[in-house]
């Protein structure tokens, strides 16, 4: 399913973007040396409830997953990339820590990631994924407009990855989000311009560049949600939900402060 939001609809997600990403930049803060994960979803969890908002992950129990997830935010730590569920684990100083959240509100989803280094230490490879998905994100944002095809927006995200020297995975990436969490369509993040869903306005779409820092295989674990990359090495993770718009593409998912 491909949803096409009017304009009452575009302003609730607003509403839930800016929820999202305050939230997750509230977690940022608090994930210092000595937090244990388990605590970042107690937090996430609580100011979900506190908003009036619903947890996207609580009860999602999709095909490749071993559901219901039962958490409100995916926890990955250094090698575990995507769907992290969150465990006893404490943070130590130089851990690469990536925070997906989606979060319903008002009938609209949003969806958003975060990937940084926690502690002072800050290794430069640690630093380099990051900045490789961050600057891969702002591309296909750059990309989307009316007119343009999901190939377009696939193809700017992979070149930045590639030129960054990074496998890529087209497994997982972004998708469609609306009323639910995840639709159509699906977004890889490499692709050939001019090919796929035309963009229009009201739509809109969740962007995710992640990478592993030498593979694009991923393995899972034993709890059956939590992907790492198939060699232990990093990895990195960054999200927006964007709307599509008469002018180009509005950002969803920044904080309101």
């Amino acid at each position: 399913m491909i949803e096409i939001l009017n304009p009452a609809e575009v302003a609730k997600a607003r509403v839930t973007g800016a929820l999202v990403a305050d939230i997750l930049q509230s977690l940022k803060q608090r994930a210092v040396v000595g937090t244990n994960l388990l605590d970042i979803d107690g937090w996430a969890k609580e100011m979900i409830h506190d908003a009036g908002a619903t947890s996207c992950y609580v009860d999602y129990e999709p095909s490749f997953g071993r559901g219901p997830f039962g958490h409100y935010i995916c926890t990955a730590v250094n090698d575990a990339v995507l769907h992290g569920l969150p465990h006893d684990y404490t943070l130590a100083d130089g851990d690469l820590l990536s925070l997906d959240l989606a979060v319903l509100k008002g009938g609209i989803a949003a969806d958003s990631a975060i990937s940084f280094v926690v502690g002072d230490s800050q290794p430069a490879e640690s630093l380099a994924l990051i900045s490789a998905t961050e600057r891969a994100l702002a591309a296909g944002i750059a990309a989307a407009k009316p007119g343009a095809r999901i190939g377009d927006l696939s193809y700017a995200i992979g070149s930045v990855l590639a030129e960054a020297g990074y496998p890529i995975n087209t497994e997982f990436g972004g998708h469609g989000i609306g009323s639910t969490m995840h639709q159509d369509p699906h977004v890889p993040n490499t692709g050939r311009p001019g090919r796929g869903y035309e963009l229009r306005p009201g739509l809109l779409l969740a962007l995710e560049p992640w990478v592993m820092a030498d593979t694009a295989t991923l393995a899972m674990d034993p709890d059956g949600w939590t992907l790492r990359s198939a060699t232990g090495a990093l990895s990195a993770h960054s999200e927006h939900t964007i709307a599509i718009t008469e002018d180009g593409a509005e950002i969803l998912t920044l904080p309101s402060r």
